[in-house]
Parts: C-alpha cells; structure tokens; sequence
C-alpha cells in the first residue's frame, strides 16, 4: 500500500503502478484540478497480460492535514515537494496526522535544499506558493526532531549532484527517508474505522491473476502455445523418420543422410522435465498428458495440480476420455 501525498498530477502514482508488488496505490491533492487520471486506468495490454496481484487506485480531494481512516497504516507514504507550500500553523499539524495518526511503515519527504539555489539566477524561492525553503540543516534539524517524537528513525540523501566546484551545496533537493522503528511497529493497533472527511474522486482496479475469470483465460493460452509446440516438435520427428525411410530405400546406403527441417530447439524446461510423460500419438490423434502441462513451472505456479488445471480446462480444450491428457488432430492446426 503506497499513498502519495500531495499528489498532484499523479506522475508519480503513473510510475509506481507498474511495480509488481503494489496491490494499492492512493493520490491526496487539496486542489482538485489537478487530479488528473488519463495515465492511471487499465489498457487493453494489462487484460492481455494480467498482472500477478490485485491493484487497487484512488485518488481524493482533500486535505493531508485532515484525518481520514482510509489511510491507516499503510507501507509507504510519499510526500514528494509538499511540506515547503504549509505556512507554520501547518507544518506544526502535519506530523501529527501523517507521522502519529497515519502512521505508515515508511515515509519519503523531499523539500528544496534553499543551499542550492545560489546556482540559479535571481531565485529567492523556487515556486511563489513556497511558504519556505529550508537549508541541510533546518531540515534535518526538523526531521530528526519529528522522528524522535514518533518513533521513527531517519536517514538523509538527495536527487540533483551539484556542478563541479561547487560541490558544497549539496543536492538541489533534500530527502529525509522515515522508516517505524520495530518497538513502535508491533506497539501500533490499528482501527480501520473513523471518519471518512476525503472525496473519491477516481477509482479503477486492474486485472489480475488472483481474479479466477483471468487466471483461467491465462491457463487455457499457455495450454494452447505448449500443445501447439509439442505437436509441431512431434510432426518434424514423424516426418525426419520418414526422409530417412526414403532414404535408405532409394538404395544410398554410402552417403549420409542430411535433412532440410528445422531441428528442433530444446528450451529450459524441456531440460528441466526430462522425467515428465511425453506426449503420444494414437493413430491421428495427438496427445499431451495433463502431468506433463503442470509439469511447466509457469502452468504450475498457476495451477497447483492436475485437478485444478482440469477444472480451467473445462470445456475449452478437448481431453482424452479418462482426462488425463489433451487430445488434438496431429495434422490439423484450426483445432487451435
């Protein structure tokens, strides 16, 4: 669970989407034109390639300094170029909602480093709504300060080398990474009830492979690809059997047999399922026995055992009569 706090136009949100172990992603902006979500929904390649666990997005309009229980506990909070827009009245608030009531696992605050903007001409502060802009000191002055009182632990880096020579200013910005000391981790109790002061104003999930109607539409097109395959690999060894027959009866019994068709290629988990049933092939109809399918770790990892596989199967693909293996044509491919 990662929350951006003043998010803004959700940028970083779009990014952080994209990470695998993200199952909930939350924007916070007091202003409300700026939410904006045009790169935050589902498109047609996430219902192609679903991703492994659920995702949840929400944005709100409100306020950070504003308590809402929907933000309980989460792992991460961003609060990305935030904390130089709150006047003194504020910041002396913010800790207390996001540090103490929040309380999340981690915490990323950045802020300008005022040390760097000797480099940039003219500047006083880098944004008119900038309240102020604090020096390395002050601000780590106020974050070891803020993290003695909630029982986190701080640690200080940056984004933006400074130019050669003046390497003295530091980072054109300053980060202070939180992180919930373990005393205070287990000590938290928390109480998913209490006022919901925030407006949803966006919310989407996206495909996942924990959604039963995806994990099996996922099952059936690996089951097609590995049959196909193995059938293709089965009919180019029927037919360098019967070249070498031809060979041999057309009376060259001194030259070497050489065939044209392509040799077929070995992946890593062929190598891996040496001890697996092979496929068979009676008469016209090509088999693939079920324990050979979960037998490929991507079938089984989604899977877990033949039963289950049988159970996404249904009705989808044709099974031999006791069900133990997939049955196709050998010599025709529409089946697929």
């Amino acid at each position: 669970q990662v929350a951006d706090l003043g998010c803004g136009d959700v940028c970083l949100l779009s990014i952080l989407k994209y990470q695998k172990c993200i199952e909930e992603l939350v924007g916070v902006d007091i202003n409300e034109g700026r939410l904006k979500w045009n790169g935050l929904s589902p498109c047609v390649g996430d219902h192609l390639d679903p991703r492994e666990l659920d995702l949840a997005i929400t944005l709100y309009h409100g306020s950070v300094l504003e308590k809402d229980c929907r933000l309980l506990g989460f792992d991460l909070a961003a609060c990305i170029e935030l904390i130089e827009h709150f006047d003194s009245e504020d910041l002396a608030k913010f800790p207390e909602v996001v540090f103490g009531y929040m309380s999340p696992a981690m915490i990323v605050i950045s802020t300008p480093n005022s040390e760097f903007n000797s480099l940039f001409p003219c500047a006083v502060f880098r944004d008119s709504d900038h309240k102020f802009e604090w020096s390395r000191m002050q601000f780590q002055t106020w974050a070891l300060d803020v993290a003695s009182r909630y029982n986190y632990s701080v640690e200080f880096t940056g984004v933006g080398e400074p130019p050669t020579g003046a390497e003295d200013v530091g980072y054109c910005t300053q980060i202070g990474v939180f992180r919930k000391k373990a005393e205070a981790a287990e000590m938290a109790v928390l109480e998913h009830h209490g006022e919901h002061v925030y407006e949803v104003v966006y919310t989407t999930s996206y495909p996942s492979l924990q959604q039963i109607n995806y994990r099996r539409r996922v099952v059936i097109y690996l089951v097609y690809r590995e049959v196909s395959r193995l059938r293709r690999k089965y009919q180019v060894s029927l037919r360098q059997d019967e070249l070498e027959a031809e060979f041999i009866a057309s009376g060259n019994q001194t030259g070497k047999f050489t065939s044209d068709l392509p040799v077929p290629v070995l992946t890593e988990d062929d190598k891996a399922m040496e001890m697996a049933p092979q496929p068979f092939c009676i008469e016209d109809k090509f088999y693939v026995p079920l324990q050979r399918i979960i037998a490929y770790p991507r079938l089984g990892h989604l899977c877990g055992n033949v039963e289950k596989l049988r159970e996404f199967l249904g009705d989808m693909i044709e099974l031999n009569c006791d069900g133990s293996a997939v049955k196709v044509d050998l010599n025709d491919c529409s089946d697929f």
